[in-house]
């Protein structure tokens, strides 16, 4: 997993090239996450922690099921959020539409 440390450059453009290289076939999972800063597990009970939170961070993650990608996002402002609303909204043609005659058959058989 690659982690890259800016947000707004380098993991919006790898984020664009894995949403462009899966456009036709794949599927792109992202994945948000609160993160405290920890890298190892948290101690059983008997053990004393060591380990003071700084602030609240993101973990931003994106997989395509072979290549994966992730960012800690420091500050969570408005431009943050608006990018990647923005990169989202630019690549999500490919959904598939619902078949409404399968949901008004369902619908009919339960009644």
């Amino acid at each position: 997993m690659v982690q890259l440390e800016d947000f707004s450059s380098a993991f919006l453009t790898e984020l664009t090239r894995l949403f462009q290289k899966c456009r036709t076939t794949g599927s792109v999972v992202i994945t948000f996450k609160k993160y405290d800063g920890r890298t190892k597990p948290v101690p059983r009970k008997g053990h004393p922690e060591t380990f003071e939170a700084a602030d609240n961070k993101c973990l931003l993650r994106a997989s395509d099921g072979k290549n994966k990608i992730s960012t800690v996002v420091r500050k969570p402002v408005l431009s943050v959020s608006q990018a990647y609303s923005n990169l989202l909204r630019a690549h999500m043609d490919g959904l598939k539409k619902k078949d409404k005659k399968s949901k008004s058959k369902k619908t009919k058989a339960t009644q």
